[in-house]
């Protein structure tokens, strides 16, 4: 099907619907059990994985500012940073 003038039009609005940082959660929720297991070697940093998903799906259903949501995020401590670094979406925020 052929692109018309609204396809871009309708993107935009689905993006805008589905949240501000669906990709960015999309991808943070896309990791294998086993590429968790090699990151997150104990509870605590399972804790700290299910909290940044928490962080940024609220980020993205409030539409948080990057500023904001980089500054939560650095707070929540390496491993968070570590976990976000992997991640293409992520690597243009920070």
């Amino acid at each position: 099907m052929a692109k018309n003038r609204f396809d871009d039009i309708f993107t935009e609005a689905g993006e805008k619907f589905d949240g501000k940082y669906q990709k960015e959660l999309n991808e943070l929720k896309g990791f294998s059990e086993e590429e968790l297991d090699l990151l997150l070697p104990d509870s605590d940093s399972k804790k700290k994985y299910n909290s940044l998903i928490k962080l940024v799906d609220k980020a993205s259903k409030e539409n948080m500012d990057q500023a904001e949501l980089i500054d939560r995020i650095k707070n929540m401590g390496s491993i968070a940073i570590k976990l976000v670094e992997k991640l293409p979406s992520f690597a243009a925020l920070l």
